[in-house]
Formats: structure tokens, sequence, C-alpha cells
């Protein structure tokens, strides 16, 4: 008796595969691997800071504008304050926003671009005015505007605001490739079953661009903490806060 193929649909290989196939390709690539050392040891920072840095950021109790020294690994501020411990300590609210702004951002574009190429119609019409609209207007002119309007009010606030204007080009990139395997078999094998939209969107469609989702929050990641250091900057963030931009 002759032996039976069956074919697993990309979008039923379990979750694991996918993370080990994503380990697999960060060892391999030594640009890849680096990144990934550099990301833990922020992170490491971000959650253990007082192991690193024992003075508190905020205490102004030591001598004005001291250059580096063995007890200021980076010198002081001029109000006395250890530049070493705000920037080890400002790494914790940074890491907040990157992957608070870079997961919600991602999420946001993926249910809107994927959802926008698997139901067409008049649905993609009206996403794809929405992310236009978005993709049209200078983003950190609008940045400015809103965190002018709802100034010094916090982490979660400033999150918020990325966000929400931080996802249409993802959704515009992950609308092409959802577009790109809208006819394959597995889709029409779904459609046949009578599984609704929201199934085949979020299990049979976003499985297969593991690879895309990944590189689309890294970079909304990075873009993420950009403009949310800038705004910081030119002091439109929470003055309270310790973090790389309020220090610039």
């Amino acid at each position: 008796m002759a032996a039976t193929t069956v074919t697993v649909p990309a979008s039923h290989v379990p979750v694991n595969s996918a993370a080990r196939r994503i380990w697999r390709a960060v060892r391999r690539n030594r640009k890849a691997t680096a990144g990934a050392i550099l990301l833990f040891l922020f992170c490491f920072l971000g959650l253990f800071p007082g192991l690193i840095a024992h003075d508190d950021p905020t205490a102004e109790i030591y001598g004005r504008s001291m250059g580096i020294s063995s007890a200021h690994l980076l010198g002081t501020t001029a109000y006395g304050q250890d530049i070493f411990a705000q920037v080890v300590w400002g790494t914790r609210q940074v890491l907040i926003i990157a992957f608070g702004a870079g997961l919600a951002a991602t999420a946001i574009a993926a249910i809107i671009g994927v959802t926008a190429a698997y139901v067409g119609g008049a649905t993609d019409g009206v996403l794809n005015l929405i992310t236009d609209v978005l993709l049209v207007i200078p983003l950190f002119p609008l940045l400015i505007v809103i965190a002018a309007y709802v100034h010094s009010s916090g982490t979660l606030v400033l999150i918020t605001v990325l966000t929400l204007t931080g996802w249409s080009y993802t959704a515009r990139q992950l609308r092409s490739q959802a577009l790109s395997v809208r006819h394959r078999d597995f889709l029409e094998a779904a459609k046949v079953r009578g599984e609704r939209a929201v199934y085949v969107v979020c299990v049979e469609i976003l499985p297969t661009m593991t690879s895309l989702l990944v590189a689309a929050f890294l970079t909304n990641a990075l873009y993420a903490v950009l403009f949310a250091s800038s705004l910081q900057f030119i002091g439109l963030g929470d003055p309270n806060a310790t973090s790389w931009g309020t220090m610039l």
C-alpha cells in the first residue's frame, strides 16, 4: 500500500517551531547575533539598574559639572547629578517605550493591513484611506502638536500617541504581503470550511508572516525610541522621569 504524504499548511506549524527558526537565523548571522547580545544587555540594565549604578539618578549631591573619574564614570551634570546613573536608570523607560509602542503599533498594523487585504471591497477602501491619510501627514510635527496638548502626562500617554501615529507604514507593508498569499490553497480551504474572517486572519495568515512581523516590530520600536527622545529633548516629555531624552 502506497504511503500517503500529508502537507501541513504553514499556518499550522507550531509557534515554537517558528521561534526555533528565528533563533537559528540569529545564530547564523553575525550582525543579528551582535544585535541580540546588545538587546539582552539593555534588557538587563532596564530590569536591574540598581546592580550596575548604585547612585540615585535624581540626587543633586555631588560636585557640579565634574569630569570623568572612578567615582563618576561619566561625570556629573550642572546640577550635581551622576550621569552614569542617569544613563543606566533611564534605560528602563526607553525599553518600556520601545516594547510598548513597538508591540502595539505592530499589532494594530497587522490587524488593519491583513484585514484590508483579505476582506477587500469597501472595508479595504476605508482602511486604505485612513492609512494613506496618516502616511502623508508629517509625523514629527504631528507628534509635537499632540505632545504639547497633553504636556507632561507620563509615559503611558507618550506610548499611546506614538502607537496611534506610527502604525500606518507597517500596515501598508503587511497588506502587500497578505495580498500575495490571499489565494493560496490553505486559505481557499479555510473558506470552504466556512471559517470566519477573524479566524483566517489570526490563525491562517499572520503565522506565515512571522519574519516580517519581527522586522516590523524592531523598526517600530526603533522609531518609537527616536521620536520619544526627540520629544523629551525639546521639553515635551515628562520632566520628572529619568530617560535619555530628558538627559539630553
